[in-house]
């Protein structure tokens, strides 16, 4: 079985594939001084939910935006699983050509998600990812990655907010009554919620007329599914992409591959 771990600043999410299926998927909290034994002991505790063990695992492929946590995995799976992990970053072989001016410049995340989606909407297609950044990632018809988009996240933004300006509350992600609010809580939800879906409608519905024709737009990441309800713009939820793109540059990457 094929464990795969994709680390952002924010969230990390985790997943065992037996084959091409997922068997099980976790998404924690990012702890950014987490150590090797640490995350051992998460992920025993973690797998003895499902009935896994470490000896279920024969390998490891990690996508990590925070150095020290891809230094402490590295460790964790030599010493837990006896293992090297394969770790996402320049030289390896993806399949899809990078049009960046620097591509070593480009996040692993993103790559990931777009030799997923490419694979599995086709192309041309927009990838939205919604982290600690929200990312917009343009994957041309014939499966070039051809840059994209980067804004701050929608938390980020609003607890920014909050530290700046004394008077308004620090508020949860939800949908209010009417996007005119009559609380100040109320108004900083409608902000959060329409003014985001307004920026994702309006960053697409640019990219779109450089990609031309109809792209497939696939949003995933931890709040995706509050602005997806709120907009036709986006096509498919897809939570699972990071985990699918790290199974497939695996594959890739084997000797065989």
């Amino acid at each position: 079985m094929l464990l795969v771990m994709d680390i952002g600043n924010t969230n990390t999410v985790l997943g065992v594939f037996d084959g091409d299926r997922l068997l099980n998927d976790w998404r924690i909290t990012t702890q950014p001084h987490q150590t090797a034994d640490e995350y051992g002991i998460l992920l025993k505790e973690l797998f003895s939910l499902v009935g896994l063990s470490f000896t279920d695992i024969t390998d490891l492929i990690l996508s990590c935006v925070v150095p020290p946590l891809e230094m402490a995995v590295a460790e964790m799976a030599k010493k837990y699983f006896h293992r090297e992990p394969f770790i996402v970053g320049p030289g390896i072989k993806t399949g899809m050509p990078v049009l960046y001016e620097n591509p070593r410049d480009v996040g692993a995340d993103r790559i990931v998600n777009g030799v997923a989606a490419y694979e599995k909407y086709g192309g041309p297609c927009i990838v939205i990812d919604f982290g600690t950044a929200t990312t917009f990632d343009a994957i041309s018809a014939e499966g070039e990655y051809l840059g994209g988009v980067i804004t701050p996240g929608i938390s980020i933004s609003y607890e920014a907010l909050f530290h700046r300006a004394a008077k308004l509350p620090l508020v949860e992600m939800a949908k209010p009554k009417s996007v005119i609010g009559r609380t100040t809580v109320a108004s900083m939800q409608s902000g959060m919620l329409y003014g985001y879906v307004g920026l994702v409608e309006g960053i697409v519905e640019r990219m779109k007329k450089e990609l031309g024709g109809e792209p497939n737009v696939i949003g995933t990441g931890g709040l995706v599914e509050i602005i997806a309800r709120e907009t036709d713009t986006i096509h498919a939820v897809d939570q699972s992409l990071a985990l699918e793109g790290l199974r497939l540059l695996y594959e890739r990457n084997l000797p065989d591959g």
